[in-house]
């Protein structure tokens, strides 16, 4: 067991970190502050910071530290939280290099009170320390347990850094970014951040990441994401780890830009390229063009399995076992987008569908939401086709209310999935002859695996075509199409587009069942592989506030 008195660390174990920690913003200040709080346990975390950003106060309620810590915490490389090379192999908290106060202390004014939970004391300490972190000042004051950290005077003495700073906005959102960050990886935190005496961040502690987030994303409600928490097993048995996967349902929530795909290990927000690939994998063709899901990542598992030397920042790691972690990541991926009671929300009435509908067109983003009141449980099965509207839609009863399903994206969901685990070619007897196909289109058809040969002066010969292609009478407009350029994914959603049946088409009741059976079944029942939604759901609630069905009798008659 550690000891956690602050003492130098050895040479050695200096030169193996090799971290070279720079502080070069008011955002790195804080990082560093924040995560030496929360490696002293603490629940509450308050920020305040002048206009200008050169002043900067981190409080916590943690441990605190004693008397004489304090004196040796400003030191180069002086931690509480290693003391020898091995323990490199298992680091278990944000901060460990010993770099962070002492840093602080070459580049500003470092100020430090505290008074420790244990032993119970009832004094605390205010130290202020040099450039070299020798301690200048000390007294004793009266101080909740826990400790404040001040940094004035940021980069006063090295103009040149101080006019290198991005704008104050910039600096702000940089501030914002690590704090919401933090914040995902401990949802339990409370967070009150003040800038220019006025309070300009507040976040409530709660259990999930799923119930943070709107309170990061003020635009989208608790419904709107899917949460998965699993325990995984590692290759080499040691222990059990952990998986939490947060999910936009694409459907209703995603971005313009790729901000909010994040991954973190054991506590610590941090680049994991293969990871994020994946879930980039993982989610292609769910969401419209231009669109980015909303996804965080959050693993935990044994501290040797990790390794911090990828990057001087710790910014980016090599993780152990990373296939394995590849398909963990998948099957919650898979997981998450199942269609289940948390990701069919209720809509109030008919009213209230078309102003989202309204809305949603007008962005061009096609979410449809619903206010927290209106979330409502809904079992996903039985789903039975009762009717067809507008030879377009499909009528869907449920227990609990009325489902809208779009036939022609509902079927080309079901095609684009079915193409993606078979994508078979067969022979096409006598071939299509296709006139006038320049260069990139047989190399495009070539790509595909079609077989092609030139059939005359102008003319190719296709011997082989996608199966579900064949018995099509448009089949050569189709390989036209497929000619124009893409990877495999998009060809296979240009042939489930086009092998989807149309809207327009009339369908028996056993046609319309047989889609539904088939859609609820699919890894991404929530939107076509262009990105548009699938279903409406209106509850039996909803329709029930709408027609008023709960008035009294004598009420609704005005007695």
């Amino acid at each position: 067991m550690i000891d956690h008195c602050i003492q130098p660390l050895p040479d050695q174990v200096i030169k193996q970190i090799a971290a070279g920690e720079v502080i070069a913003s008011s955002a790195s200040v804080i990082k560093e502050l924040v995560e030496n709080a929360l490696d002293a346990n603490a629940t509450r975390i308050t920020i305040t910071m002048n206009a200008e950003l050169s002043s900067l106060q981190v409080a916590d309620n943690g441990e605190g530290m004693s008397l004489e810590d304090l004196r040796h915490c400003a030191y180069a490389h002086t931690t509480s939280k290693i003391r020898s090379t091995s323990d490199l192999q298992k680091i278990v908290t944000l901060g460990f290099r010993g770099e962070a106060l002492h840093s602080m202390t070459q580049i500003a004014s470092l100020q430090v009170r505290s008074r420790p939970h244990y032993p119970t004391s009832e004094t605390g300490y205010e130290m202020s320390y040099s450039r070299g972190g020798e301690v200048i000042s000390e007294k004793t004051i009266a101080i909740a347990p826990g400790t404040i950290v001040t940094v004035s005077d940021l980069f006063a003495d090295f103009p040149a850094r101080r006019h290198a700073l991005p704008k104050k906005s910039q600096q702000l959102k940089a501030i914002q970014k690590t704090i919401y960050e933090i914040a995902m990886a401990h949802p339990d935190l409370t967070w009150q951040v003040y800038h220019d005496d006025r309070l300009w961040l507040h976040l409530s502690p709660v259990e999930t990441p799923q119930q943070l987030l709107p309170q990061i994303l003020s635009q989208f409600q608790t419904s709107d994401f899917q949460y998965v928490s699993k325990e995984i097993k590692t290759p080499d048995q040691e222990g059990q780890s952990r998986l939490e996967l947060l999910l936009g349902l694409p459907d209703r929530a995603s971005r313009h830009q790729r901000d909010w795909l994040k991954t973190a290990v054991n506590g610590r927000c941090v680049r994991l390229p293969e990871i994020e690939q994946t879930l980039v994998s993982g989610l292609m063709k769910t969401l419209p063009r231009d669109r980015y899901p909303i996804c965080w990542l959050h693993l935990h598992t044994h501290p040797h399995l990790i390794d911090w030397n990828r990057h001087p920042a710790k910014t980016e790691i090599y993780l152990c076992h990373l296939k394995h972690w590849q398909e963990q990541v998948q099957n919650a991926i898979k997981d998450a987008l199942q269609l289940n009671s948390n990701s069919v929300p209720e809509i109030v009435h008919n009213r209230r569908v078309g102003e989202l509908l309204k809305a949603a067109e007008a962005k061009g983003d096609y979410q449809v939401t619903a206010t927290e009141e209106e979330k409502g449980e809904l079992s996903l099965f039985p789903l039975r086709a009762i009717a067809q509207l507008h030879q377009t839609y499909i009528v869907a009863e449920h227990p609990t209310g009325v489902w809208l399903i779009e036939q022609h994206i509902a079927h080309e969901r079901i095609i684009y999935e079915q193409l993606q685990a078979q994508w078979e070619l067969v022979s096409h007897d006598p071939p299509l002859i296709l006139d006038d196909l320049s260069l990139s289109q047989q190399e495009q058809l070539e790509r595909l695996g079609l077989e092609i040969d030139r059939f005359g002066e102008a003319t190719w010969a296709i011997r082989t075509v996608p199966k579900i292609l064949q018995p099509r009478s448009d089949i050569q407009d189709a390989i036209l199409e497929l000619s124009s350029g893409g990877d495999l994914a998009t060809a296979q959603v240009a042939t489930a587009c086009r092998s989807a049946i149309r809207n327009g088409t009339p369908l028996n009741p056993q046609e319309m069942q047989d889609i539904l059976d088939q859609w609820k079944q699919t890894r991404h029942p929530h939107t076509c592989p262009h990105g548009r939604p699938i279903y409406l759901s209106l509850t039996e609630t909803s329709l029930a506030k709408f027609f008023r069905r709960h008035w009294v009798i004598g009420k609704s008659h005005g007695i």
